[in-house]
């Protein structure tokens, strides 16, 4: 069974799946909608539920450094509730410095700035993805 990963931010949503073993995640895809219009954001990720046959999203849950739940972070569990009337099971996953991480690997790999800002949700939803599975593991 493969599980989805996925960076909310407010105008994407960096997507990764698992391999079917639960062990590594990689990066699918960034999914680009209007600001604060998750409608749209969810209705782009049912293609790759269907294509994964998903039944199990985790959600990166944003918090501020001190562990409070912040406005980013209540919009993040809005996003689980409405997955889960979806018929989803969603696992939320404190998220704090996943894009700092994935920032940091892009830049030791030498990908440029503007290769950077492309891919970077996707990077933060495998590190989010990623985190969970060897918390499993």
């Amino acid at each position: 069974m493969r599980i989805l990963g996925l960076d909310l931010g407010s105008r994407t949503c960096g997507v990764a799946v698992s391999d079917v073993m639960g062990m590594i995640a990689r990066p699918v895809a960034t999914i680009r909608f209007d600001e604060d219009d998750y409608e749209n954001c969810l209705k782009q990720l049912e293609t790759y539920l269907k294509e994964f046959q998903i039944k199990k999203i985790v959600l990166g849950l944003p918090k501020h450094m001190n562990g409070d739940v912040g406005i980013r972070g209540e919009i993040s569990i809005a996003f689980k509730k409405r997955l889960e009337e979806m018929g989803l099971e969603v696992v939320l996953r404190d998220e704090r410095l996943t894009t700092v991480a994935a920032n940091r690997i892009l830049i030791s790999a030498d990908v440029s700035r503007k290769k950077r800002k492309q891919v970077i949700d996707q990077m933060a939803a495998v590190g989010i993805l990623q985190n969970y599975l060897d918390s499993q593991n």
